[in-house]
């Protein structure tokens, strides 16, 4: 017996239900990014077909895939894809969701001038997907940037995201923060380095909610109060750090001061708490005297 067809906006409404019903934050918005994905549309071409009839060959997995995303798989990893600053980035369980926060570290990061000049140098440590090491390389063609990570996984995916987006000119390097060949090799020669740390407390772990769950733990665990590798970066990176040059992090809520006073107690000058768009000090920058 054959299936009876629904239209487009019947399955986005049933789906839209389902999700709410689980507790997926955004319904409406998920299921359309998932239906647009298995029609091969762009999300807002749905608009313009809702009275478009679906089979069972088209519903069947976008079945699978609200499924899967009721139970808390991240949308990004069932899309194998995400945004972020314009560009469009591969995304899996090998590396950190990039979160809508980091674009403004980058978008920071583009307001110093001289990350234009030829050959400056830029370091991002704990890489991640590449989502930072590539925006800036693409947007300052002119400087020389290395990328580090402990996650060989991470790196792989930092790896396809630069040929996916061509970019040929990343030094990457698998690495406990940096690697002592770049310390011995390029010295104080950055301009900028740039670091997402993971920052979460390791007690707090437990209670991230199932989408975060899904990101490495190596990504998210910041030891007993969420700082150690910070502190363990701060007097590595400036000593990598060009005079005039600066340090760029972004850190945890409520971690602003403790951070701001470990970097002053490393010699960093001109040290401030810079805020997201809800205004929670999210950023801290800092310069190498």
């Amino acid at each position: 017996m054959a299936t009876a067809m629904m239209s487009l906006l019947e399955v986005l409404k049933g789906a839209s239900e389902f999700l709410g019903k689980q507790g997926v934050e955004s319904p409406r918005l998920n299921a359309e990014h998932l239906l647009a994905h298995v029609l091969g549309l762009k999300r807002m071409d749905l608009y313009l077909q809702f009275d478009r009839p679906l089979g069972e060959s088209e519903r069947a997995p976008l079945r699978d895939l609200i499924r899967k995303r009721g139970t808390g798989i991240p949308l990004q990893h069932l899309l194998g894809t995400v945004e972020f600053c314009g560009r469009t980035f591969k995304s899996d369980s090998r590396a950190l969701i990039p979160r809508p926060e980091t674009e403004q570290l980058v978008e920071r990061s583009l307001t110093y001038t001289n990350l234009s000049s030829p050959g400056t140098a830029i370091l991002d440590v704990a890489t991640g997907s590449g989502i930072i090491p590539l925006t800036l390389a693409l947007e300052r063609p002119e400087a020389s940037v290395t990328a580090t990570d402990i996650s060989p996984e991470a790196l792989s995916l930092a790896r396809e995201n630069a040929a996916l987006l061509g970019v040929d000119r990343i030094a990457f390097h698998e690495a406990d923060l940096i690697p002592e060949s770049i310390s011995e090799s390029l010295g104080a020669s950055f301009a900028l380095i740039t670091a997402n740390l993971p920052y979460i407390p390791s007690a707090e772990i437990p209670t991230l909610s199932r989408e975060v769950q899904h990101d490495p733990l190596l990504a998210l665990d910041g030891g007993d109060d969420g700082l150690n590798l910070i502190r363990r970066l701060a007097p590595l990176a400036y000593e990598l750090l060009s005079p005039g040059g600066h340090l760029l992090l972004e850190i945890g809520i409520d971690q602003s001061e403790e951070v701001m006073k470990c970097l002053a107690g490393h010699n960093y000058r001109d040290i401030v708490a810079l805020p997201d768009y809800q205004g929670i000090p999210r950023f801290i920058e800092a310069m190498r005297q």
